[in-house]
């Protein structure tokens, strides 16, 4: 076996980049591992947990490049690889063609020039703001992407919007349709008269995608942040976003989705619609409060649409037909996401059944996950949290994270079942099915060598026009025997079913 681990000082490349750099270099002939990445804490830990050993003087600025082969000609091989992946990225970064004028040189400059009404933000944390400005003070309104903005900066950026009459989508906004058109991770649904303001990312693709299988379109989803309806920023930006679609002609009704809210700013917001004559519905999550299936039935009840059937395939071992004195399943829930809205979901749904879930939701200390992100009893993680996504893809698009996560439960013997969820829709992965589909089936092999069953229930968020396809991408996991469920509601209380709890 042959290993190279070696530092590059100032050699910067985006974490989306540096993935699929590593993903070619793994898939070279005689690579048995492989990592390309900037040297943030958290990646450090990933390549050590990876059995390299990383050069204590790495720093973030610093790219790393860790191989292992089977032999020098292997390791050889996967240099080549990583010396032509990174050369890809710097012709395709530099690339202007001969005839080409020079590219504007700032966001604000390039907004002025070609007129644009919208501009989107995705730089790391840090660099954020100062983008955001400069597109605001341009004329534009701005889709904000980057999470680890501090909630001082999102006020003044929020106010800086509110007087130059443009919008702040974000900070983490990670969901939106604009006219039609899909900005950072979104489904493809039909056009039609529904607008949603959202207070979440994957929240809002569950109400597109139930609203889309109901037959109903969308005209506009406008993402605010996840912290809008907060106490400290106090929905500058819903205010605004409902302004905008009372008087937007394509919009019919609204529905106002969001993580659990700040009581007094949430009712504030229910006093602004009635003051623009809007018809509302509201999704709102939170403790005693519909879940995000039920908010849109009754929604859908409401403006005279019959509620369909929700897709949902049920895996036999599992099936809610099986005889009352069947054993009920040892262990605990442990529940692994990719996205945050979905994960709370997950959370308040199985906890009203099973009692306490520890977490990293950060609504309750008591339960806290701590680093290690590990806890007796149920467990739900978020792997899209901000403390997970620093310096590296977000899980939609990068799963290893929850991959090594899920292949740890299914050796651990108190887990007794697995819920976990896949978003589709653009920007996420391009095929996520295969890859979970052999997790999930590596993981019911691992339990069953072990003398023990693992039942696994997947939240399926996506339409059948998605690039993925939902269709085929809930045929892999019910092959590999999992119960899939486009309701997450209702992935949860099946979860929950499982373990004793009612379905």
């Amino acid at each position: 076996m042959s290993v190279h681990v070696e530092l590059r000082r100032g050699a910067y490349h985006d974490s989306v980049s540096l993935l699929q750099v590593s993903r070619a270099v793994a898939g070279a002939p005689g690579v048995e591992a492989a990592q390309v990445a900037m040297a943030t804490e958290l990646n450090v830990d990933v390549l050590r947990g990876m059995g390299f050993t990383v050069p204590e003087e790495a720093g973030p600025n610093d790219l790393v490049v860790a191989l292992r082969a089977t032999d020098d000609d292997g390791l050889a091989t996967g240099l080549a690889a990583v010396e032509d992946a990174l050369a890809a990225l710097s012709a395709t970064a530099g690339s202007t063609g001969a005839d080409d004028e020079v590219p504007p040189g700032t966001l604000g400059s390039a907004v002025r020039r070609s007129g644009a009404r919208l501009a989107l933000v995705s730089v790391p944390g840090a660099h954020a703001v100062t983008e955001t400005y400069d597109a605001i003070a341009a004329g534009a309104s701005v889709m904000l992407f980057s999470d680890n903005v501090s909630v001082a900066d999102e006020v003044a950026l929020k106010d800086a919007a509110a007087a130059a009459d443009v919008l702040v989508m974000g900070p983490d906004c990670g969901t939106a349709l604009v006219g039609g058109v899909a900005l950072g991770f979104a489904d493809v649904v039909r056009a039609g008269p529904v607008g949603i303001v959202a207070a979440s990312g994957t929240g809002a693709q569950q109400a597109m995608c139930l609203l889309d299988a109901a037959g109903v379109g969308l005209s506009h989803c406008l993402g605010v942040g996840g912290r809008d309806l907060s106490a400290a920023v106090g929905g500058r930006s819903t205010r605004q976003a409902l302004r905008a679609l009372a008087a937007d002609a394509a919009t019919d009704w609204v529905l106002v989705v969001s993580k659990p809210p700040d009581p007094e700013v949430l009712a504030a917001m229910e006093r602004e619609v009635e003051t623009l004559g809007l018809r509302a519905h509201w999704a709102i999550l939170g403790p005693g409060r519909p879940d995000l299936t039920a908010a849109v039935e009754q929604a859908l009840t409401a403006e005279g649409v019959t509620v369909p059937d929700w897709p949902a395939v049920i895996a036999a071992t599992d099936a809610p037909g099986r005889p009352a004195d069947a054993p009920v399943t040892p262990g605990s829930l442990r529940g692994l996401f990719c996205g945050g809205t979905l994960a709370e979901e997950a959370a308040l749904v199985a906890g009203a059944v099973l009692g306490p879930v520890s977490s990293n939701l950060g609504h309750d200390p008591e339960h806290a996950l701590g680093r290690d992100l590990r806890a007796p009893g149920h467990v739900v993680v978020d792997f899209g949290a901000d403390e997970l996504t620093r310096g590296r893809a977000h899980p939609m698009i990068d799963p290893t994270l929850r991959m090594e996560r899920i292949a740890a439960e299914a050796a651990d013997p108190t887990c007794g079942v697995l819920l976990l969820d896949l978003v589709l829709g653009h920007g996420a992965h391009p095929d996520p099915g295969p890859e979970l589909a052999e997790a999930v089936r590596a993981a019911r092999d691992t339990a069953r060598g072990a003398g023990r069953e693992l039942p696994v229930v997947v939240s399926l968020c996506g339409t059948d026009a998605d690039p993925q396809d939902r269709r085929r991408t809930e045929a892999a996991l019910a092959a590999a025997g999992a119960s899939v469920f486009l309701s997450n509601a209702a992935a949860a209380r099946h979860a929950a079913g499982i373990l004793g709890g009612a379905r």
